[in-house]
C-alpha cells in the first residue's frame, strides 16, 4: 500500500509517497501560484520504487486534492503531463 503525505509552507508544497517494506520515497512538488491555483513542477520517484504505481498514486491525490479545493492545476511537471494527457476525461475539470 502506498501512504501519502501533503507538507504545505506558504508558496510551497509537496507530497512524499512511500511504500512499506521499500527504501526511499517518492515525491511531487508543486507551487501555489494563488489560492486557487497550483503549478506542479516536478515527480521524483527513486529506483526502489519504481515500477510501483507511486508517481501515479501521486498524480490522482494532487488531481483529488486540487478538485477538493475548488483549485486549478498548471501541470508543468512531464510526469504529470502526461498522466492528464492520458486520462483527459477525468482530470479536465481541474487542468489549466
Amino acid at each position: 500500500e502506498i501512504a501519502i503525505v501533503r507538507e504545505d509552507s506558504d508558496t510551497k508544497g509537496r507530497y512524499v509517497a512511500t511504500i512499506a517494506g521499500v527504501e526511499g520515497a517518492a515525491e511531487m512538488t508543486f507551487s501555489k501560484a494563488s489560492p486557487t491555483l497550483i503549478i506542479v513542477d516536478h515527480t521524483g520517484v527513486p529506483d526502489s520504487m519504481r515500477g510501483m504505481g507511486a508517481a501515479g498514486a501521486l498524480a490522482r491525490r494532487v488531481i483529488d486534492d486540487a478538485r477538493a479545493a475548488g483549485q486549478r492545476i498548471i501541470p508543468l511537471c512531464p510526469f504529470l503531463s502526461s498522466y492528464v494527457a492520458r486520462h483527459k476525461d477525468e482530470t479536465r475539470d481541474v487542468i489549466s
